[in-house]
Formats: C-alpha cells, sequence, structure tokens
C-alpha cells in the first residue's frame, strides 16, 4: 500500500502544479470565472467582459479561456509574467480587443494542443479608450500545438499590434484583415511623399516623359559601373528634378531630391512611413499610421489595418503562419526593429508591404512565401528609404547589408510593377549565403535590390526582362539539363527583376530559366551576375 501511495502521489502533485490560476468559461453573453490563486489577484466581472489584475511579480500567473461569446472580452493587467492557455475558445469583441493584454513583462499565449481558436474584432471606432486591435499586447510569445485564427473585421482594426517584440513557436495562426482605414489624412499640394506636400499619382515608368527615362538609363549605367567596383551609386537626379549631385545633404544644396526640397533623411521610412522624407513625408506617430503607395504616391492613412505588427522584432521560429490583408496601407508583418525569420512556414499576402521593417531583415530557415500586390513584397528600410540615391541622405552610403538570407526558401514577389520590387532594401546591399530565393518584382527601372560580389557568398544570378505568366510554371535547369526548381505565380508581369539563387548554384556553371514565352541560358561568371 505504501509503494503505490509513492508511485501515485507525483500524479496528483502534477495535477495540482499543472491547474490553472483562472479558468474563464464564456458562454454568450456571461462569463463564469473559476480563480484558485486569489491572492495579489483582482478579478473583475461584467456580463462577459473580464478584467484581471495581478500584483504577482514572481509568480506566472496561468489562465485558461474556453467556451464561446460573440460580445465578449479579456483585460489582463500583469506585473509579473503571464500564460493565457485557449482552449477551444471562439471570442468577439464588438469594440476594442478581445485580448487586450496590458503587461509589463512578456505573456504567452497557447493554443492548446488540438483545439481550435478564433479571436474577432468587429470595430475599432473608439480608439481612445479601446486598443484597436484583436489581440493588443506589450511582449508576446505565441506557441502550442493548436491553432489560432485571429480575425479583424472592423475600420481601422489590426490583427495583431505589440509595443514590444513578438516571438512566434509551434503554432498554427492564420491572422486576417478585412476592414477599411478609418479615414486617410488630407495632403496639402502635390508632391513626392505623404507629408505636407505629398500625393503625387504613383510612379509610372513606363508613361514617363522621354527626358526623364533617358535619366533613369544613365543612372542605371551609373549603379551597374559602381556595382563592379563594389561601389554603390550616390547623389542626386541630375536635370530639372534634381540640379547638380550633392555631397552632402543639407539646407542649402541643390541636387537630387536634397537641399530646399529634400530635407533630412528620415530616422525610419517603410510603408507606415509618411512619405520619403520630412518635407514630403512627415514623421510617424505613435500608431504607425501610414502606408500606401511608395515613390510619388505616398497616402496617411488613420488606422491602417496591418496583420501583425510590432515597434520591436517579429521574430518566427516554428510553426504555420498565414497573414492576409486587403486594404491600402496594409502591410503583412512589420518589425520596426527587425524581423527574424528563423523557421516554420511563413505565408503573407498583403496590399502593402508583405514583410517589412526599419531594420535588418532575416532570413535563417523558414520556407516563406511574401506577396504584395502594390508594394514591395520584402522592405527593409535600414538606410531610410532609396534617397541616398536622389541626394535626400546623409553624407556617405552605407554598405551594410539590410536584408539578410542564411537559409530556407524565399519567394518574395510584388505584382505592383515598377519601381516596387520582390526584395527592396533601397541601396544597402543584400547578403546570401544559402537557400533557395526567387523575387519577383520590377525594381526603379531596371535595378532592383541586389547583393555584391562580397555579400553574395552563395552564387546568385539577376534576371532582367524576364516576363512572368500568371500560374505558368517557371523551370530551372543545371548545365546537365536537370531541373533544380521550379515556381509557379499566381499573377502576370512584364519584364520584370528577378533574383536567383539555389544552393547548388556553382560561380562558372551555366543554367537555363524557362517559361512559356522565355527561356534563358546564362553562366554564373561571378559571385553575382546581371543577365539581360
Amino acid at each position: 500500500m505504501r509503494r503505490f501511495f509513492l508511485w501515485v502521489l507525483p500524479f496528483l502533485m502534477g495535477g495540482i502544479c499543472q491547474a490553472e490560476d483562472i479558468t474563464i468559461r464564456y458562454n454568450g453573453s456571461t462569463a463564469k470565472v473559476e480563480q484558485q490563486t486569489k491572492d495579489s489577484v483582482n478579478v473583475t466581472i461584467e456580463g462577459s467582459h473580464v478584467s484581471i489584475e495581478s500584483f504577482y511579480q514572481v509568480h506566472k500567473l496561468s489562465i485558461r479561456l474556453t467556451g464561446k461569446s460573440d460580445d465578449g472580452q479579456l483585460i489582463l493587467k500583469t506585473a509579473g509574467k503571464a500564460k493565457v492557455k485557449l482552449d477551444n475558445l471562439n471570442l468577439t469583441s464588438q469594440e476594442g480587443a478581445p485580448l487586450w493584454l496590458k503587461n509589463k513583462k512578456k505573456v504567452e499565449i497557447v493554443a492548446t494542443e488540438r483545439t481550435k481558436n478564433t479571436l474577432t474584432i468587429m470595430a475599432c471606432n473608439d480608439t481612445a479608450n479601446h486598443k484597436s486591435a484583436t489581440i493588443w499586447a506589450n511582449k508576446i510569445l505565441f506557441s502550442g500545438k493548436g491553432t489560432l485564427d485571429v480575425i479583424a473585421t472592423g475600420d481601422g482594426c489590426r490583427g495583431i499590434k505589440s509595443k514590444d517584440d513578438i516571438t512566434i513557436e509551434d503554432i498554427t495562426l492564420n491572422v486576417t484583415t478585412s476592414g477599411n482605414n478609418l479615414g486617410e489624412k488630407p495632403f496639402g499640394m502635390g508632391g513626392f511623399g505623404g507629408g505636407p506636400m505629398g500625393g503625387a499619382p504613383p510612379f509610372d515608368f513606363e508613361n514617363m516623359p522621354e527626358e526623364m527615362k533617358q535619366q533613369f538609363e544613365e543612372m542605371r549605367k551609373e549603379f551597374e559601373e559602381r556595382m563592379k567596383n563594389g561601389d554603390f551609386p550616390m547623389g542626386g537626379f541630375g536635370g530639372p528634378m534634381g540640379g547638380m549631385r550633392p555631397e552632402r545633404n543639407d539646407s542649402t544644396r541643390q541636387g537630387g531630391f536634397g537641399g530646399p526640397m529634400g530635407g533630412m533623411r528620415p530616422e525610419r521610412n517603410d510603408s507606415t512611413r509618411q512619405g520619403g522624407f520630412p518635407p514630403f513625408g512627415g514623421g510617424n506617430d505613435d500608431e504607425g499610421e501610414g502606408g500606401g503607395m511608395a515613390w510619388g504616391g505616398k497616402h496617411k492613412y488613420v488606422s491602417p489595418t496591418k496583420g501583425i505588427a510590432s515597434k520591436g522584432q517579429v521574430i518566427i521560429n516554428s510553426g504555420n503562419v498565414t497573414v492576409r490583408t486587403n486594404t491600402p496601407g496594409a502591410e503583412g508583418i512589420e518589425g520596426k526593429e527587425g524581423v527574424i525569420l528563423n523557421g516554420g512556414n511563413v505565408d503573407v499576402l498583403a496590399t502593402d508591404d508583405a514583410i517589412n521593417a526599419n531594420a535588418v531583415i532575416e532570413f535563417n530557415g523558414a520556407n516563406v512565401i511574401a506577396r504584395s500586390t502594390t508594394n514591395d513584397a520584402v522592405d527593409a528600410n535600414l538606410q531610410g528609404g532609396f534617397m541616398p540615391y536622389f541626394g535626400g541622405g546623409e553624407g556617405e552610403q552605407k554598405n551594410d547589408p539590410a536584408i539578410i538570407i542564411r537559409g530556407g526558401i524565399v519567394y518574395a514577389w510584388s505584382q505592383m510593377g515598377a519601381p516596387e520590387e520582390g526584395l527592396d532594401c533601397d541601396f544597402s546591399p543584400i547578403e546570401i549565403s544559402g537557400g533557395k530565393v526567387f523575387s519577383i518584382g520590377a525594381g526603379m527601372g531596371d535595378m532592383p535590390s541586389v547583393p555584391t560580389n562580397e555579400t553574395a557568398k552563395q552564387a546568385t544570378a539577376l534576371l532582367i526582362g524576364i516576363n512572368i505568366v500568371k500560374d505558368e510554371p517557371i523551370q530551372i535547369y543545371d548545365s546537365k539539363g536537370r531541373l533544380i526548381d521550379t515556381i509557379t505565380a499566381p499573377f502576370s508581369l512584364r519584364r520584370s527583376s528577378s533574383l536567383l539563387t539555389s544552393p547548388s548554384f556553382k560561380v562558372g556553371e551555366n543554367y537555363t530559366v524557362k517559361t512559356k514565352d522565355y527561356e534563358k541560358t546564362f553562366t554564373l561568371t561571378e559571385n553575382f551576375t546581371t543577365v539581360r
């Protein structure tokens, strides 16, 4: 008998240890709370709206949510760490975040194994008193072996918004936003951004004046010449839009878009930035509002309906992440301080940038499809926009890589046309040391963001002029006719620029790219080879 008691005791203790401090069962317009831990924890219930305030500093508060409500909410304020377990939860909020985490330390949101959970926000009109996202937090870790659908249907509603890092592991996370922006901020006179002088029509390379096309062609030649020398072009645009190229950009110089019409380069410049640089773009408010078309048509939106937005980093280590946005200015994944994709499967389709950062974007092993319908697929704004080329930068062009690809699969597709790109890091280089990459975009004329011979540590080709046909396979073969990869794009794009690499690529070898109406055989003559 004693032996049996000693054997079963650990299981009994384990059951006690695993019990949640608080269990909330939603049932329509009501919520029932079972509170195991009451010391230093205050719980308030109003219908199906539950507020929890925990003063624990060391103990990690564990909360289990289950049931269904069409007008429910959890507001959690914690001094220490917390874990929120979702156990077949279906929670909709009619106004404000259904999951509002006012946490000082990291909160872990767990989708319990083999469960399906849905969080939905219907409206975000009262942004002064309610947070305009389905999940709003300071620092979040998503985990678990279950599924979590995050749905934002209300106007101005984001999917996930955090003031600090967002980390994702194991979970199947689906984020969809479908509401309209709350409005578009008015512009003054037309210009090249979204600030007080912004609001010019979108950039259209095909219909540019011939004189401007010639200037772009000269700029392209200068770019390629400098690329051969391991340098990057700087300076102004010349001609009627720039004058002479400045050595640096200040209020006394004319040149490029610098001088009195250029202003200083902003600290940060992405599709939530309000344009290229202050006179044309303005700053960025606390909500990260802005977005829309780049270069020459920047719009400022009130509460753009982004998918996943963090003022820190977005880090995906594993799991399956799908993001869909549907309105202008709505980025898919935005990490102000960087996006790091270490593993898992990531599928993003956005109207604005699919993946965006004001810092370095790293691909270290994830399988990624990033697609934008009106902007760049992947946009790293390490240098504050491409304006250094036009004289809008600081004194010297930096050569730090803004997009780093070490492994995995990276399909980065922009279907907009010029000047939007598959991989955009302005005139910072891309560093590639592994992985499989196929980007689709137009670039600025024929000049997309590219690696250098030094940063292309895995042999890489830039294919200029390839025609992408919707649903037609793009096939890549080695010199022996062996198929390396097949890609199918769900859109068409004439004369695109595509960055292409594979672990099987070797300098000195021949490769062939075939589509229905295009075939090109080329030799990788150096680490980074341009193919026309």
